[in-house]
């Protein structure tokens, strides 16, 4: 039964949000179904979604039991697709749960809850979710986090701020576990494109994030990389890869679109510092070429990696600068194997990695 709780702040009880590399319990996947996301590209992306699962549920060197796979099926009929497919990729299924639940869509990442953890256990922070301002079919993926607190008896908090609901992705933000956050100014301040909460300023969100995500110390950047649709995502762009050290993508060709941008974030970063008043490290990840299908410059990023409880996960691109990346993530995250997961068809969704899988932290 879903517990919600409308009287006491998450940040009162002391919730924060955790790292992505604090210890799982699970992480929570949407099989694929909605064809429309991969047009004429469907047939190779559940057989992604299985060697993605199976990386994350089979042990490994940072965790002696992986952790569970929870994935979510329209029905039976595509579950039974779904254990064949993982069947014929050699997955394990004893660490991956099935739950029932129609969706629109199946970018967790984004319209799943966030999470928060305290000293006796972890709740639930639930954001609305709008489609990323953008699309409309997300009625049913609205439900999810609802949906997931009564399967989990977890508490469930319900962001508000003058009255209204807060619409945020999972995508726009990223944390270091120790009170910072970062985002950017293109996803939640833009008031023309994808607007997500009008007339929002950056002291608001600080107080939101503050209140319900334990957040003290918010670092914005200005825009996304080129070809994401979310106008902005931060998952696309930096991430933390510990406490002390932020990953930032950089493009080395001066006629590329993300060249003037993603230098301006660079700028920005040498300003920022941590909830402790420190300077952040700061780490660099090359671009892959441009990744172009049917015209359309698609998302493609090594920042939009995952980090499980028994690997890192990392998109590649049959791009020369996989190894490259996979190196730099390998010298900065060294308590796990950095694996690469071919998306070059995956990211025809307009997405990877990181924005279909959202982790659960253990209690």
């Amino acid at each position: 039964m879903t517990k919600r709780n409308f009287n006491t702040l998450p940040s009162q009880s002391g919730y924060r949000l955790p790292a992505e590399w604090e210890h799982h319990e699970a992480t929570w996947l949407g099989w694929p179904h909605n064809k429309s996301d991969w047009p004429g590209k469907f047939t190779p992306v559940p057989w992604v979604y299985a060697e993605i699962v199976r990386r994350i549920s089979a042990p490994g060197w940072g965790s002696s039991t992986g952790e569970k796979a929870r994935i979510i099926v329209e029905s039976k009929e595509h579950e039974k697709q779904a254990r064949k497919v993982l069947k014929s990729a050699n997955v394990d299924v004893t660490n991956v749960e099935f739950f029932t639940l129609k969706t629109d869509r199946g970018w967790t990442r984004d319209s799943g809850p966030q999470f928060v953890k305290n000293a006796d256990g972890i709740a639930q922070v639930n954001f609305k979710f709008n489609g990323w301002a953008k699309y409309s079919n997300y009625r049913k993926d609205r439900k999810l986090p609802e949906f997931i607190s009564k399967k989990l008896g977890l508490t469930s908090f319900i962001p508000e701020y003058n009255g209204r609901h807060v619409v945020l992705e999972g995508g726009s933000i990223d944390t270091n576990g120790k009170g910072t956050l970062i985002t950017t100014e293109e996803c939640l301040l833009d008031e023309e494109t994808q607007v997500r909460n009008p007339g929002f300023t950056e002291e608001d969100y600080k107080k939101v994030f503050r209140d319900y995500l334990g957040i003290t110390n918010v670092l914005w950047f200005g825009k996304g990389i080129a070809g994401d649709d979310t106008h902005g995502h931060v998952d696309d762009l930096c991430r933390f890869v510990n406490a002390k050290t932020l990953l930032l993508v950089q493009e080395k060709h001066q006629r590329d679109e993300n060249y003037k941008p993603l230098q301006e974030n660079k700028e920005r970063l040498q300003g920022f510092r941590l909830e402790d008043g420190s300077k952040p490290e700061a780490a660099f990840l090359p671009m892959p070429e441009p990744v172009i299908f049917k015209g359309q410059r698609l998302p493609a990023s090594y920042a939009n990696f995952y980090i499980s409880n028994s690997a890192v996960l990392v998109p590649t691109f049959d791009d020369p600068n996989d190894k490259t990346a996979l190196g730099i993530i390998g010298e900065l995250i060294n308590d796990r194997p950095v694996i690469g997961i071919h998306t070059l068809d995956l990211v025809w969704g307009l997405g990877t990695l990181h924005c279909l899988t959202h982790e659960q932290p253990g209690k």
